[in-house]
């Protein structure tokens, strides 16, 4: 069974599908890290980003792992590292290009075909699994989603302020809203959650009776396609 969680940066995708998997019994897919890594990798190399297909040629070369302890780059545990400001900055080079692309999201389903995953990024259910059984899309105002960020940086110790935070996120959600492969969009049959004002305790909770309410966990179904995806939310309400 594959649960698919997409959404903008900062809208609590990754620590809300960490949790879910785990209540769920199911293995947890970071594929932004997947992306960051690559970007990581590339960095390293002090490689020029506009020589596009050297960059290719990185994503091709360098062998990268998942597991519930982190992510792997060439054996290294760079967990930590990919999460830099500066690997932020320019994440968007790898993303944005088609081949590499085609390559981290043939190994995304290659990945999920081992069993139960729950996958988090921008296009798990638009274009990666779109067959999933049951889709999410998280969002949060531009703001929220900002301060979120900024906490998290700040508990890491970079040294940023929130308006730099907040400018770099629009812009990001621009790139990522306008790219031509892989755009951030809700896929038609997702429910969408908005997470403002919400725990993430809140959050998973709701996710999870959908999960089991909807979309019959443990029964190979489309469950989530029926009712009235693409309007829920759970911003004004509370379980």
């Amino acid at each position: 069974m594959i649960i698919t969680i997409d959404g903008p940066a900062g809208a609590g995708k990754s620590s809300v599908a960490r949790e879910l998997a785990a209540r769920l019994g199911f293995r947890f897919l970071d594929t932004g890290a997947m992306y960051r890594t690559v970007a990581l990798a590339v960095l390293r190399r002090q490689m020029d980003w506009h020589d596009m297909p050297a960059v290719v040629e990185v994503a091709r070369a360098i062998r990268l792992d998942l597991d519930e302890q982190g992510v792997y780059l060439d054996g290294e545990n760079v967990s930590d590292a990919i999460r830099a400001t500066e690997v932020s900055e320019v994440v968007h080079f790898v993303a944005d290009h088609p081949t590499v692309r085609e390559l981290l999201v043939e190994q995304q389903r290659r990945i999920a075909s081992a069993g139960n995953y729950v996958t988090e990024g921008r296009d798990q259910g638009t274009v990666a699994f779109p067959n999933a059984d049951c889709k999410f899309y998280l969002t949060a105002c531009p703001e929220e989603r900002a301060e979120r960020r900024w906490r998290e940086l700040q508990a890491r110790g970079d040294v940023i302020s929130l308006e730099q935070v907040l400018r770099q996120q629009n812009e990001r959600d621009h790139r990522d809203q306008s790219r031509t492969v892989g755009r951030l969009v809700a896929a038609d049959d997702a429910w969408e959650v908005c997470t403002d004002g919400m725990t993430a305790e809140h959050v998973v909770h709701h996710l999870e009776q959908t999960v089991r309410e909807r979309c019959k966990l443990g029964v190979a179904s489309n469950a989530c396609s029926s009712g009235s995806p693409g309007g829920a939310s759970t911003s004004s309400s509370r379980e």
